[in-house]
């Protein structure tokens, strides 16, 4: 649990775990490696178990009722074994981001010299597009009084917000777990750079995911926008945050899912697509990547930088632009014909595809092969699966858009009377009283067990939280353990 009564905005620092094994006098352990950033110095300290036990035994006497967690000692076993550091690392993680939630820790004497937060500074390396850096400012500026519509607050400030941890990455930018320091909500905030979407001339795309997030807001299955605010070199969207994880994570994880399952998800997707249909938007990037979970295990949609609004849905003279992601896109699309909506329903029959058979229907490594096999080769689809499941797949999966199921004018209408949905009640599904089939069992805001740890252990750049004309702050983050610090000499555990 974090720790209570936060007044004000803090800091916070990460921890990464190396799996590095260490002698000392013939016996071996792990050593842990923790990562901090401070405005433009950022440095590592390594530690053993006992130094945070330590810590944290001192802070249970110093700080009656603190609500840390640490996990616990290990009396018998192996403590190298790989599965046994894995776990220790996240509980290790897990306390530190508690710990860094409450200011006044902070300043206690034994936690600032844990982390040696009163070392000289030293310069650190940038971060990418996302690093503020006073060349190229001219050309941010021409994006600076970029006009956000009704979403955008003009007072709202990055330093409103503690940033915390990246949960996902993009071409343009990242995502932040973020809490707002006067209202203590979280919310997952994506930060573009001003300077990337002009270089890459895509700043029609960002403002048609603006333009489409308001129109989203209140709908069940599709991620909504609270507001955005700019800086001179970034646009910030303020989004709801949501940590059941990717489907693309758990399906790398499952492989397939039953069918039951993949029915429950495919109903929640159709419903989102259906609605964006009826404010004529076609989504155009349906893929596991972009179909999140929430905390109970519903479906919930993000990502609508290559959504587009048409006048035409039928598929006739709406739209030619070749977009989306390879292994997902319509023939239509390949061939570069005018089309609508149908590249969605298109788009479902893949996902759902893949959730029944592990792949996507026409997969190769090779682009212009399945480009070749999406154009050309018959559906092909393997036993495993009921009748209905097939049948509904090979409507969706139709090459001729025009006789695809869902391109007549009901549209999503005639998605439900197919037989592959029968046991659905429809109005339950979107007032969410379906019991979803998977729990993420996501217990608070830190528990972040189904986030990529490629995301999770990358360090929270200062830069984030501040542009040209604001002040630096003190930011850390997990950042994953590399090579290069294998056998790394190891000071003597200090004493606390």
């Amino acid at each position: 649990m974090l720790a209570a009564n936060m007044p004000e905005c803090t800091p916070s620092t990460t921890a990464s775990v190396e799996d590095s094994e260490i002698r000392e006098k013939e016996k071996k352990f792990t050593v842990y490696k923790v990562a901090i950033s401070s405005d433009n110095d950022s440095w590592f300290v390594f530690r053993r178990y006992n130094e945070f036990y330590k810590l944290f035994d001192i802070l249970r006497k110093q700080v009656p009722g603190i609500q840390l967690k640490l996990p616990g000692k290990k009396l018998f076993g192996n403590n190298l074994d790989p599965q046994f550091i894995a776990s220790r690392q996240e509980g290790l993680d897990m306390f530190l981001q508690q710990l860094m939630q409450d200011k006044k820790l902070l300043e206690i004497p034994e936690v600032r010299a844990f982390l040696q937060l009163d070392r000289p500074k030293l310069s650190s390396e940038g971060d990418g597009e996302l690093e503020d850096t006073t060349e190229g400012v001219d050309v941010c500026e021409k994006l600076n009084q970029l006009n956000l519509g009704p979403s955008e607050r003009l007072y709202a400030k990055p330093r409103d917000f503690e940033f915390l941890r990246v949960i996902g990455k993009g071409s343009y930018g990242k995502v932040l777990l973020a809490r707002h320091c006067s209202e203590g909500q979280y919310y997952a905030i994506k930060i573009l750079s001003k300077r990337v979407i002009l270089r890459k001339n895509e700043v029609r795309h960002v403002m048609a995911e603006r333009d489409i997030l308001l129109k989203n807001v209140h709908h069940p299955f599709l991620v909504g926008l609270h507001y955005s605010f700019q800086t001179t070199d970034k646009l910030y969207f303020v989004l709801d945050y949501v940590n059941g994880g990717e489907l693309f994570f758990h399906l790398q994880r499952e492989r397939t899912f039953p069918e039951s399952r993949a029915r429950f998800y495919a109903g929640e997707i159709s419903l989102a697509l259906g609605y964006l249909h009826s404010l004529n938007i076609v989504y155009r990037d349906l893929k596991p990547e972009n179909i999140l979970l929430d905390a109970q295990g519903h479906i919930v949609l993000t990502d609508f930088g290559l959504s587009k609004e048409v006048g035409d849905l039928m598929g006739v003279e709406t739209t030619h632009t070749f977009c989306g992601t390879p292994e997902y896109l319509a023939p239509e699309i390949i061939r570069k014909e005018p089309y609508g909506r149908a590249v969605d329903w298109w788009c479902l029959g893949a996902v759902l595809y893949e959730m029944l058979y592990g792949l996507p229907p026409f997969y190769s490594r090779n682009t212009s092969e399945m480009y070749e096999r999406i154009l050309n080769k018959p559906l092909t689809l393997r036993s495993g699966t009921s009748e209905s499941a097939r049948d509904l797949l090979s409507q969706l999966l139709e090459k001729d858009p025009r006789m695809r199921l869902g391109y007549a004018e009901g549209d999503l209408e005639n998605l439900k009377m197919h037989s592959f949905f029968s046991q659905i009640n429809w109005d339950d599904l979107f007032a969410k009283k379906v019991r979803p089939p998977f729990n993420p069992n996501v217990h608070e805001v830190f528990d972040l067990r189904h986030i990529d740890p490629e995301f999770t252990r990358e360090a929270v750049s200062s830069s984030v939280a501040r542009s040209h004309s604001t002040t630096s702050i003190l930011t850390a983050s997990v950042r994953e353990a590399d090579d290069i610090f294998a056998g790394f000499s190891y000071a003597a555990p200090m004493d606390l």
